[in-house]
């Protein structure tokens, strides 16, 4: 199932939702891994890190058993394979206990950025080929969502993984996240229905513009100018390829940024909701409460047409059987790319993970370009361009400060 980030954006899908996991050691030399400054949550890669710098000496073979995979692709430490004494036959027994994943992570790590990109891609074009013939983005945003759903359930049914427990206190948590996260992706796929795919991705560029802004006026998180600087070819491209967009229209434009607007809601909630429980039950948990959030608007704002003609039409221009594979699998595969998603980002470091959202951004919007054979104007080419590379410049620079406030902790 998919871990919790998110969804679109620079750390737009899931990548906000993979903050609610709380530590699990008490350590606060260890723990003060300052989620509020913006540090990575993770604990299997927080306390192996912690351990480098306590011994650098400590062999890299053994830092690469001190971690292995448990249900939902998470990293948990292992203190036995990382303390193994050095007694007569204990590198056989801790060789014995490492898995393919750790013996060849870089392959592993490689796999999953691969088919990220790859069912993103594919997403986006059976998404946007649905919208063609079937414009109406509240449903199929449903579809979306109940697809994911199913897959969880039966995943729990079989027990891969093991359902974790709620409450509700925990319910009351996870609803502010989960409503934002139906908002932004409902809204994304309205845009998505209205415009071109490639220019809805350079809208939710934007999205690191809101996330600082609201770090820094509702968090009350200090923002550094350099920060604020690298945002400035973000918005400057965002508005040079919107004012010469070929498919521009407003409900296109509107719709997206909600979309920002609503992740960076979503973030928020996301870093005050700290649970402890792993991200592939958090995102089953977001997605079921999302789904009960989507479809009331379906019905009332798309109800009636598509009892009226709606599904009628779709049939008429491509038949039962392919409208029916149409929604089952386009549920499919955002279910699964959010999945991989949150399984990739939790294996690398933060610039690693910033530099791949970015180039995943350039993927979906080069291959919507080749695939739709969507017209652009020299002008959307270079503002969308300049876009891209103010993310990356955003990106690079707060995953390297995020990285430095971490070091700092762990070497204290």
């Amino acid at each position: 199932m998919a871990a919790a980030g998110a969804i679109s954006g620079t750390r737009s899908g899931i990548t906000g939702l993979l903050r609610l996991r709380r530590p699990a050691a008490r350590n606060p030399a260890i723990a003060a891994g300052s989620l509020a400054d913006g540090g990575d949550p993770i604990w299997g890669r927080q306390l192996c890190r912690s351990l480098i710098h306590l011994d650098r000496s400590f062999p890299p073979s053994r830092i690469a058993a001190a971690a292995v995979f448990k249900k939902g692709g998470l990293l948990r430490p292992v203190a036995a394979a990382a303390s193994s004494s050095p007694a007569e036959g204990s590198d056989h027994v801790g060789e014995a206990e490492v898995g393919f994943a750790a013996k060849y992570p870089a392959l592993v790590t490689g796999f999953f950025f691969f088919m990220w990109y790859f069912l993103n891609v594919i997403f986006n074009i059976i998404n946007k080929k649905i919208y063609n013939y079937f414009p109406y983005p509240y449903f199929v945003s449903v579809i979306h969502l109940s697809v994911g759903v199913v897959y969880c359930l039966v995943s729990w049914a079989v027990g891969l993984p093991k359902r974790a427990p709620i409450d509700s206190n925990l319910l009351k948590l996870l609803i502010p996240v989960a409503v934002g996260h139906a908002i932004g992706h409902v809204t994304s796929n309205v845009s998505f229905a209205a415009v071109a795919v490639s220019f809805t991705h350079t809208i939710k560029a934007l999205e690191p513009f809101f996330n600082a802004a609201a770090s820094q006026f509702i968090l009350g998180q200090q923002i550094p100018l350099t920060l604020w600087l690298s945002l400035a070819p973000v918005v400057i491209g965002v508005s040079v390829a919107s004012l010469t967009e070929l498919s521009f229209n407003w409900t296109g434009f509107i719709s997206a940024m909600i979309s920002n607007i609503s992740f960076t809601y979503r973030s928020i909630y996301s870093k005050k909701a700290m649970i402890d429980m792993d991200s592939t039950n958090v995102y089953a948990y977001i997605s079921i409460i999302a789904l009960f959030v989507c479809i009331p608007p379906a019905i009332l704002l798309e109800g009636p047409q598509l009892m009226q003609h709606g599904f009628k039409d779709a049939i008429g221009k491509v038949g039962m059987t392919k409208f029916l594979s149409d929604l089952f699998w386009v549920g499919m595969f955002y279910h699964l790319y959010n999945q991989l998603a949150a399984n990739t980002l939790e294996r690398v470091a933060p610039l690693t993970h910033a530099v791949g959202n970015v180039l995943k951004r350039v993927f979906v919007i080069g291959f919507s370009i080749i695939v739709f054979g969507n017209k652009i104007s020299t002008q959307t080419g270079i503002g969308t361009c300049i876009a891209i590379g103010g993310v990356a410049l955003y990106s690079y620079i707060k995953a390297k400060m995020e990285e430095e406030k971490r070091d700092n902790i762990f070497v204290r």
